[in-house]
């Protein structure tokens, strides 16, 4: 439960940042309020998850790079941004990050 709990904490902020996007600047009245409810969810998951008796790095750590991830994708999917070898290897490093957090943190 905790991990599904922490997937829809990162599936709600990567909406919201989306939405932060696509507000430009929140002069888009509809998207701004998609970003402060997917913000607000978002975290409000997150801290359940860790109410759950996830440890706080280990869940930052997948929540931040997951997202970082996701969006580094969307962007260059979807929304014309740039996917340079460099962006591609820095993001490769966050997920090992993730990784090697997740592999030394208790179960």
């Amino acid at each position: 439960m905790t991990w599904v709990l922490l997937a829809a904490a990162i599936v709600s902020e990567v909406l919201a940042t989306t939405a932060l996007k696509l507000s430009d600047g929140f002069a888009h009245k509809g998207w701004a309020v998609v970003v402060v409810i997917g913000y607000l969810a978002s975290f409000a998951l997150l801290g359940r998850a860790l109410k759950l008796q996830m440890e706080i790095g280990v869940a930052y750590a997948v929540w931040s790079g997951a997202g970082t991830a996701a969006i580094a994708a969307i962007g260059a999917l979807f929304l014309g941004e740039t996917l340079t070898l460099p962006k591609v290897g820095g993001i490769v490093l966050i997920i090992a990050g993730v990784v090697l957090v997740n592999l030394t943190g208790s179960h």
